[in-house]
């Protein structure tokens, strides 16, 4: 395994299992749209935003130079994307 996201905000506080392989880890948090309550229409607007952060974060993702960085560099900026982008409007 190389890399874990969380994305859960109630993970953030929690203390992570042991991953095999030692990963670069991140939180990549965004609001939970399932407990988002009112109309049809507000439930999926939160599942739409959730999805276009996440999205966002995983295209800043793809386009790391990976092979370019060494381990410390990779967890900075993997970080630095679930800090600063993709945030829900």
């Amino acid at each position: 395994m190389d890399f874990v996201f969380t994305v859960c905000d109630q993970a953030a506080g929690e203390a992570c299992p042991i991953w095999p392989g030692h990963p670069v880890t991140a939180h990549w948090g965004v609001p939970d749209p399932a407990a988002v309550e009112g109309s049809h229409e507000v439930r999926m607007k939160a599942f739409r935003e959730a999805f276009h952060a996440l999205k966002q974060r995983i295209d800043l993702f793809l386009s790391l130079p990976i092979e370019n960085l060494d381990r410390q560099a990779l967890r900075n900026r993997v970080q630095e994307i679930g800090r600063d982008s993709g945030r829900a409007s």
